[in-house]
Parts: structure tokens; C-alpha cells; sequence
């Protein structure tokens, strides 16, 4: 069967003044797809095959193409915006005809000339559009445990939720609110650490070591602003948590963990209202 959308191996089954016909085998007819003749190699007859991509060209009708979009079905891609409308955007996927994004496939709004993350399906007219909601792309159930380090994409970030993670771009992860230390961007490639697979086999990340590597870490990060500052930091173990992320980009049980290590190594002096160094 001719899938539009995805990458199929096909055989010739017709020639044409306008290129040649595709099936799926020799002497299937009906339903072939026409590979346009300035893709045709020289030289092709009756039951070559190609490697092609299946979609609508400009008169909507079904057309194959060798040249390969930035993504297919089931795939998604960083992608730029070329131009926005009412009812929705244009998109370069790599190909001649730009993928529409519907208004109602924007998980928010989009800006002519910036890059988004873009999932690929095909709509109720059998028309092949963008969606920026790429979650149920995703797989659970990863081949990964609980400390294994992995790369990721984020795809959505939300303030009460966390940060959404594309696991080597397929596999579903979350960096909970209480493990986000910095601003995050939509299509930044991450290095994070399994935290939790939890039983439904989704996975929650953390960009930070376990407790007593990332403690070393914390404590010569600390030191480091304590130096930068002239000697003296205005945190304390009475802090406000915000303050301290702020400064910080650590949580307040990890900087006073830090601070622990510090003044047990006699590195700094714990005051009031600040840390000085020794």
C-alpha cells in the first residue's frame, strides 16, 4: 500500500511523458504514483525501483519525490516558520511545497522566520500537515535505568508541569519543576540523568549528579561565587530557595548541603546574613 508521508521503496510500472508510474510491484497499475521526470534517472525502464517520499504536490494531488523532507511520519524535526496567517503557518520541511501548520496544531504562537519543534501527520482531507503537539509521538518504556545518563530534546515547557524531554528523540521524559535550574529552550539538546522510571514507563530526569557527586560540584560552584563576589556572598542556610536559584541555579537543600561540605573543609565562614571566605 502507497502510504503518503512515509519513505517507500517502489518499482516502475508505467513510463510517461511526464516521468514514470510507481507501485509496489511489477504490472500493478492502479493507484500508482508519478515520479515527476526530472527526478527520473537516465536509463530507467520497466520494474527499477526508487526510494521515495509520498506526499501532495501543489494541485494536491498524490506525488513521489527522491528528495528527502526533513521529516516523516511518525518523526519530528526543529523546523523554520516562513509565514504566518489567520488560520495558521508555512513551514520549510524541505521540500518545494511548504507543510501548512494548521492555527488549531499551535501549542502557541509562532513568529515568521523562528524555529519550533514539528511532528508530522496526516489530516482528515488526507492532506499532510505540521503539529507542534508532538507528545503522542513519543514511546514509553525506554532502555534505560535509574542513573543511566542520556540526551534529549525539549520539545514544551511549562511552569507548573516542568520541562518536557524528547529522549534520543523518541522516548518520553520529564524534568520535574523542582529539578529546573535554568531557563530552557525549545529545541535545546540536554544531557540529563534518569531519576525515576516510573511504572507506566515514563522517566523523570535530572540534570545533576546523584547527592554525593553533585555535592563537590556544588560546593566548588558556591566557592567559585564567593570568590567572584569579593570574598563574601549574601546567602545563607536561611535563604530564600528563589534567591538561591537565582544566584545559584541549585536547589536550597543542595547549596546548604554545599555550604556543610565548605565550612567542614574550613573553606568559608557562615554569618548571619552571608558566607565569607576563610
Amino acid at each position: 500500500m502507497i502510504e503518503i508521508g512515509k519513505v517507500q521503496t517502489l518499482v516502475v510500472t508505467k513510463e510517461s511523458q511526464f516521468g514514470v508510474y510507481l507501485n509496489e510491484k511489477p504490472g500493478m497499475e492502479d493507484h500508482s504514483v508519478l515520479l515527476p521526470k526530472g527526478q527520473v534517472r537516465e536509463g530507467t525502464k520497466l520494474g527499477d525501483s526508487y526510494e521515495v517520499f509520498i506526499y501532495r504536490d501543489s494541485k494536491d494531488r498524490i506525488i513521489a519525490t527522491i528528495n528527502r523532507p526533513k521529516l516523516t511520519i511518525g518523526q519530528f524535526a526543529l523546523l523554520k516558520v516562513t509565514s504566518v496567517s489567520n488560520i495558521g503557518a508555512f513551514v520549510d520541511w524541505g521540500l518545494e511545497k511548504e507543510l501548512f501548520l494548521p492555527y488549531k496544531q499551535q501549542i502557541r504562537k509562532v513568529e515568521e522566520g523562528e524555529e519550533y519543534l514539528f511532528g508530522l501527520y496526516v489530516d482528515k482531507s488526507d492532506r499532510l500537515c505540521a503539529t507542534m503537539d508532538i507528545h503522542y509521538l513519543l514511546e514509553t518504556n525506554p532502555p534505560y535505568v535509574q542513573g543511566d545518563w542520556v540526551e534529549g530534546r525539549v520539545y514544551t515547557i511549562s511552569e507548573s508541569m516542568g520541562v518536557f524531554v524528547a529522549v534520543d528523540d523518541k522516548y518520553m521524559a520529564l524534568i520535574p519543576p523542582k529539578e529546573v535550574y535554568e531557563t530552557y529552550s525549545i529545541g535545546q539538546v540536554i544531557k540529563a540523568r534518569v531519576a525515576l522510571v516510573k511504572e507506566d514507563g515514563k522517566i523523570d530526569l535530572s540534570v545533576r549528579q546523584q547527592v554525593n557527586v553533585q555535592m563537590d560540584d556544588d560546593a566548588v560552584k558556591v566557592l567559585d561565587a564567593v570568590i567572584r563576589n569579593g570574598g563574601v556572598l549574601y546567602l545563607h542556610d536561611k535563604s530564600n530557595a528563589e534567591d538561591i536559584k537565582e544566584q545559584l541555579s541549585m536547589s536550597k537543600s543542595s547549596f546548604k548541603r554545599a555550604i556543610g561540605r565548605l565550612f567542614k573543609n574550613e573553606k568559608i565562614t557562615i554569618c548571619d546574613d552571608c558566607i565569607k571566605i576563610k
